[in-house]
């Protein structure tokens, strides 16, 4: 029988553990760590996920607070307003929330934040210190992953792990910090031009699906016993709730589940860690004071 990664309940004991310390910050008469966003457009995911990083803060005792822009912002307005959180000395760490509108460039956001305030450990100082296993801000969502494997005690020591999708923000970071000493897994990643994808992954001890297609990973890609940890996260039409969406991860979850040994569900596998690590990443900038 496969155990299922419980994403809220290990982000809820994370969250935890970091209002004591911002409770100790407090009363050593220290600032309270403080989180911006930037959330530019209307993107349905996006505000969601925004919303919910408002909530994780006000949890945990972090302030908390976030820009909007129309969709419609000149890059040189938003860079501006990017160089202005890196001056406030009351910001600790910021997003920018992706993605953004086509006219404004990703990589010239990521590279105008302070990597001291960088959140989202998207900034290439923090991805070049975590390449060499200096201290960093990781990015959210591999640190997030490698929690939930190390609080759940899942072997990856010699371990097979397979990473589908090389993106900058989940895919290359996460297979650098599985073979990383600690963990010690032996890394392969897979991608669009990958051949005989599903053979390769039929070898996984620890499957990692981040491309972004629904239902991608099917039952007989994965081998039995194999831990599965589902990234995805797109939203489709659906008749059964009340939003008229859901959300669905890259894994065909009740297919695959049943040749596990661990798997994550969609949602409440990886989601509640990234927005925790931004709080955890928040709370380092705030600590460094």
């Amino acid at each position: 029988m496969y155990i299922i990664i419980d994403g809220k309940k290990i982000a809820s004991e994370i969250k935890t553990e970091i209002a004591a310390e911002v409770a100790r910050l407090k009363s050593a008469g220290r600032k309270i760590p403080h989180l911006a966003a930037i959330l530019v457009g209307n993107n349905g995911s996006s505000e969601t996920y925004v919303a919910n990083k408002v909530k994780d803060c006000n949890e945990v005792g972090i302030k908390s607070t976030l820009v909007r822009f129309n969709d419609d912002i000149s890059e040189t307005v938003l860079l501006d307003k990017i160089a202005e959180l890196n001056d406030d000395g009351d910001v600790d760490g910021f997003i920018v929330q992706l993605p953004l509108p086509r006219h404004i460039s990703e990589n010239k956001v990521i590279e105008a934040i302070d990597p001291e305030k960088d959140a989202d450990g998207f900034h290439p100082v923090n991805l070049g210190r975590m390449l060499i296993g200096l201290p960093c801000y990781l990015p959210a969502t591999p640190f997030g992953i490698v929690e939930l494997i190390k609080r759940y005690n899942i072997m990856t020591s010699g371990m097979n792990c397979v990473v589908i999708g090389r993106s900058n923000i989940v895919g290359r970071p996460v297979s650098i910090l599985l073979s990383q000493k600690g963990m010690d897994a032996t890394v392969t990643v897979v991608h669009s031009r990958t051949k005989n994808i599903k053979d390769i992954l039929n070898k996984a001890d620890i499957l990692i699906a981040a491309i972004g297609s629904p239902a991608f990973v099917t039952e007989d890609m994965v081998k039995p016993g194999a831990v599965v940890i589902d990234v995805g996260a797109t939203r489709v039409a659906s008749t059964s709730t009340k939003s008229g969406y859901k959300l669905v991860g890259d894994v065909d979850f009740e297919k695959v589940a049943p040749k596990c040994s661990y798997i994550t569900p969609v949602p409440g596998g990886v989601g509640p860690m990234t927005r925790v690590s931004l709080l955890r990443n928040t709370l380092i900038a705030a600590s460094k004071i």
